[in-house]
């Protein structure tokens, strides 16, 4: 059976090679080359490259998107901990179709979500224009950070939901209900049996929510107008311009950090059962 398993796997390992790590490699060595676009005549060896990243427009994106990223994987921990256990906790007999509707907004395109939500923060929105309110002009969260921290949030707190959930569901009621059999309130019960038991879903969850949050690209652009600019923006803004030695540079550390993040999320979760 293994045998024929790994046969299966091959199509999805050749898919892997060619998709991820090829494109990869080029990157690795794109960084260690001078040359202009796809311009293939000029092409010197160089460590040049790595000036960029004491570049102070590179250490601000970085700065913004540690700092957004930290805030926005804060909050979705906060609600995600609060749904998952409130969820948890109920007496619904269809748990999974509850989950299905957290995680249904994830079906539609990024960008369509992004952008009605750039809609409904501008001063004239579809909600406003319905109601027939009137809207001071200045009253606008279009270009903030908070609109940034929300278009994250609405975006990956699914992604913090469902492995929070699934930690909770391994947990034995058995030991919740020894805890209160021996003493402890309902309070103390949480924070010494049922936190630490799921505290491996929540690390699996503020990985996964942090990592995108950091790297993207496209909910800043849209919703922080411009006056938010974060890695991702960087990154997309060299390889527009075909600069594809300090694009792929700057990737490479992100690719990096995802690695050493998924490091982490194995330690805690050798697992997997969170992130099935």
């Amino acid at each position: 059976m293994n045998k024929r398993f790994r046969k299966m796997a091959i199509p999805y390992l050749i898919w892997l090679y060619l998709l991820a790590l090829v494109p990869t490699f080029f990157m690795v060595v794109l960084i260690f080359l001078d040359m202009e676009g796809l311009d293939t005549d000029n092409i010197r060896f160089t460590f040049d490259n790595f000036l960029q990243l004491k570049e102070v427009s590179t250490l601000i994106a970085l700065l913004n998107s540690f700092k957004y990223a930290f805030i926005s994987t804060v909050i979705c921990i906060i609600l995600g901990y609060i749904s998952a256990y409130v969820l948890y906790k109920s007496h619904i007999r269809n748990k999974f179709l509850v989950l299905t509707i957290l995680i249904l907004p994830m079906w539609s395109n990024l960008l369509l979500r992004t952008q009605a939500l750039a809609n409904i923060m501008e001063p004239h929105n579809i909600i406003t224009d319905l109601l027939g309110i009137k809207v001071n002009e200045n009253m606008s969260l279009a270009g903030s950070g908070i609109a940034v921290v929300i278009g994250l949030v609405f975006t990956y707190l699914p992604f913090m939901i469902l492995p929070i959930y699934t930690a909770l569901e391994k947990v034995e009621p058995m030991l919740e209900e020894a805890s209160l059999d021996l003493g402890a309130n309902e309070f103390q019960t949480f924070f010494h049996v049922t936190l630490p038991l799921s505290f491996k879903g929540v690390v699996t969850g503020s990985v996964m929510v942090f990592l995108p949050c950091m790297s993207g690209f496209a909910i800043p652009e849209i919703l922080g107008k411009g006056n938010i600019v974060m890695i991702g923006n960087i990154i997309e803004q060299f390889f527009k311009n075909m600069n594809y030695n300090i694009g792929s540079l700057l990737a490479i550390v992100i690719l990096i950090l995802i690695l050493v993040s998924i490091a982490i999320v194995n330690k805690f979760d050798r697992e997997g059962e969170t992130i099935r």
